[in-house]
């Protein structure tokens, strides 16, 4: 049997290195951006790696997608997993994005990991929390 749990905690960002790819400043665009987070709570993880593709529709509205890397502890449980990513931002400084564990990524305790989740970050907010709600198989 699989029980799904549901957990949470927070994470910052560490590092954000921004690259435009095409499209003009202040109109629409696409942009890399290689970033660094580090996780606490139901996730403990030091420098996971997530690399994000934003599309902005102006200076301050876009959307975005991305896989991040984590390597650490779920509740305890030590292992690795890929986080994919979808989200959006506007003008009022707030990102909203759910995600969800790549099928067949986690590895170690976390072997056969399922699970979606939730963050909303806010401008000058020191960490964000997260929300994730997963399954492990017995």
């Amino acid at each position: 049997m699989t029980l799904t749990h549901r957990t949470s905690g927070t994470f910052t960002f560490a590092h954000w290195d921004e690259k435009p790819v095409a499209g003009a400043d202040g109109g629409a665009r696409i942009a890399h951006a290689a970033v660094t987070n580090d996780y606490a709570g139901a996730i403990e993880a030091a420098g996971a790696s997530c690399e994000y593709t934003i599309a902005y529709t102006n200076e301050t509205t876009g959307a975005f997608v991305g896989y991040e890397f984590i390597d650490g502890t779920l509740d305890g449980r030590k292992g690795s997993f890929v986080l994919e990513q979808r989200g959006s931002f506007g003008a009022d400084g707030v990102i909203e994005c759910s995600f969800s564990v790549l099928s067949g990524s986690a590895t170690g305790e976390l072997a056969g990991l399922t699970g979606t989740g939730t963050f909303t970050a806010r401008e000058g907010q020191p960490a964000t929390p997260y929300s994730l709600a997963y399954a492990l198989p017995d």
